[in-house]
C-alpha cells in the first residue's frame, strides 16, 4: 500500500525520503507454530519494542509532510516503530506534520490513538486523520485467516467452505488502485501549498471485494 501510494505521490512530482526501519535482528514471517504466535501476540499487546538499526540522520530535517506507516501488532505500532519513538522520537517527529497511514486487520483505531500520543509527547506540531487499509475480508474470518498465515499455514490456498470465506491473506488489489490515487491526490496537495489540516481520508480505505 504505502509503494503504491509513493508511485502516485512521485507521479504529482514530490520529493520522497523513504527510510525503512531495520531491526537488529531479522524477524521471523511466518512465526511456524502456534505456541510461538500465541506468545508473539502476548508480547505484542503488551508493546514490546524490536530493536533497530541506526536511521540515516537525513530524515532529522524539517519535512512538509512525514508518512508514519506500519502494521498494527495486536492494536499497537509494531515493535520497530515503537523503538523509533523510543530513541529518535523528538528528533525525528517535533514541530512536524505526521500522516499515519495504518495497515491493520481492522482494529486501527487503538493503534491511531497511541500513535497520536506519542507523537504529541514528542512535539509534533500537526497529527493528520490516518489512511487506514484493513483487510477485506469479513470477521471472524480475518482474524483466524491471519492467525493461521502467522503460525506458517496457507489458509488462502486451503479448499472447500473456508476458502469461500476466506479467499485471500492481506490487501487486494482494489485497495492498490485506491492507495495510487490517494497519493496522487495528496501529492497535488502539497505542490499546491494547501493546508494538510483540512485533508481528511475515507477510514478505512474500502475495497470493492468487502
Amino acid at each position: 500500500m504505502l509503494k503504491k501510494l509513493v508511485v502516485g505521490l512521485d507521479a504529482e512530482k514530490v520529493e520522497i525520503i523513504w527510510e525503512e526501519l531495520q531491526p537488529v535482528e531479522e524477524l521471523r514471517f511466518p512465526i511456524g507454530t502456534i505456541p510461538s504466535t500465541v506468545w508473539m501476540m502476548f508480547e505484542t499487546f503488551f508493546r514490546k519494542r524490536t530493536p533497530i538499526k541506526a536511521v540515516d540522520p537525513t530524515i532529522f530535517r524539517k519535512w512538509d509532510l512525514i508518512i508514519l506507516a506500519g502494521p498494527t501488532w495486536s492494536y499497537h505500532p509494531s515493535g520497530p516503530v515503537l523503538s523509533l519513538f523510543d530513541r529518535d522520537g523528538k528528533k525525528v517527529f517535533s514541530e512536524q506534520t505526521v500522516l499515519p497511514l495504518i495497515s491493520c486487520r481492522g482494529y486501527w483505531r487503538m493503534h491511531f490513538w497511541g500513535l497520536r500520543a506519542l507523537l504529541k509527547k514528542c512535539g509534533t506540531k500537526y497529527v493528520l486523520s490516518p489512511i487506514v487499509f484493513s483487510h477485506p475480508v469479513a470477521e471472524p474470518w480475518r482474524t483466524i485467516g491471519v492467525f493461521l498465515k502467522l503460525a506458517g499455514k496457507t489458509p488462502e490456498a486451503s479448499t472447500g467452505w473456508f476458502r469461500k470465506v476466506y479467499p485471500k491473506y492481506g490487501h487486494s488489489r482494489e485497495q492498490g488502485e485506491a492507495a495510487l490515487l490517494l497519493g496522487k491526490e495528496l501529492g497535488r496537495d502539497l505542490i499546491s501549498g494547501r493546508d494538510l489540516t483540512e485533508v481528511h481520508f475515507e477510514t478505512p480505505v474500502p475495497s470493492s471485494t468487502e
